[in-house]
């Protein structure tokens, strides 16, 4: 089982914030959690109601309640967005909890690639396996004259996502497999983004992956089954000259290129890669 026995000094009041900082990184140290000091300070800028840099400030303060009952939680590999409910997407604090794939980072890249192709122009755009709705939230961000498509087939992960993106961002309930993809929209999307389900299906990684919904994470044995079931649908959908991005596992850029040529729709394939310098993401322009 991971995690580890917590320290009473952890779970019961009276301690200050610089001893409960120290307890908690030991608790999250030995419980295998990678960022145990980061992971500390973001519960007790919460507790505290500061930002994160501002924590040592109050050393010698009393450490809230609150921090200690998120320190046992964690120390159960429980996500740290799932404890405190929300989710850091560039500059959107985004709702999410049990149901819902949290956004990553290196998504972040895919949707500043979108909004770089959009700019001031009126564009239709599709979120394909939107999920929290993390990539819809951040267009309709900075781009708030594009009309906006998000689709996901989970109705719990659409439920979050109407939290997170504004009313005008219309929320579809469908299988992005399906041949018939919103059917009668062929030839009439200028952009198409998806960070689909791609993770080879493996019980190794961290365990807080699994705390996410198992089809939002892994797709078939080699992470291309909802690709490959969607990607002509996503080029049927495109105005010829239209564009499409689609983030993808490390292992799989290659397959997901020749997927894409496959569809006989597509052209200028290039890849994009993420924030550690890992090819990711294919782009394409529709034929």
């Amino acid at each position: 089982m991971v995690g580890s026995h917590i320290p009473d000094t952890v779970l019961t009041s009276g301690s200050n914030v610089a001893q409960a900082l120290k307890e908690a990184i030991a608790v999250f140290t030995r419980a295998g959690i990678e960022t145990p000091e980061q992971d500390a300070l973001i519960f007790a800028a919460e507790a505290l109601g500061c930002a994160v840099l501002e924590v040592r400030l109050h050393a010698t303060a009393l450490m809230p309640t609150q921090f200690f009952a998120h320190v046992a939680q964690r120390a159960q590999r429980i996500p740290v967005q799932h404890i405190l409910g929300t989710a850091w997407f560039g500059p959107l604090s985004l709702a999410v909890g049990p149901g819902v794939f949290i956004p990553r980072p290196e998504t972040e890249v895919l949707a500043d690639w979108a909004v770089r192709q959009i700019g001031n122009k009126h564009m239709k755009v599709a979120d394909l396996c939107t999920g929290s709705g993390a990539l819809s939230a951040y267009i309709a961000h900075y781009c708030p004259n594009v009309s906006i498509v998000a689709v996901d087939k989970d109705e719990r992960a659409l439920k979050w996502a109407r939290k997170n993106v504004p009313e005008h961002v219309s929320l579809c309930h469908a299988d992005v497999c399906d041949p018939e993809l919103l059917k009668g929209q062929d030839s009439t999307f200028d952009l198409i983004v998806s960070n689909p389900p791609y993770v080879p299906e493996s019980n190794c990684l961290q365990p807080e992956v699994y705390h996410d919904p198992y089809h939002a994470v892994f797709s078939g044995a080699d992470g291309m089954t909802v690709i490959n079931g969607m990607v002509m649908r996503m080029m049927q959908l495109l105005k010829p000259g239209g564009l499409c991005g689609i983030e993808h596992d490390d292992t799989t850029s290659a397959a997901v290129q020749e997927c894409v040529s496959a569809t006989g729709l597509s052209q200028d394939i290039r890849v994009l890669k993420d924030l550690a310098g890992i090819d990711r993401f294919i782009l394409a322009k529709r034929s």
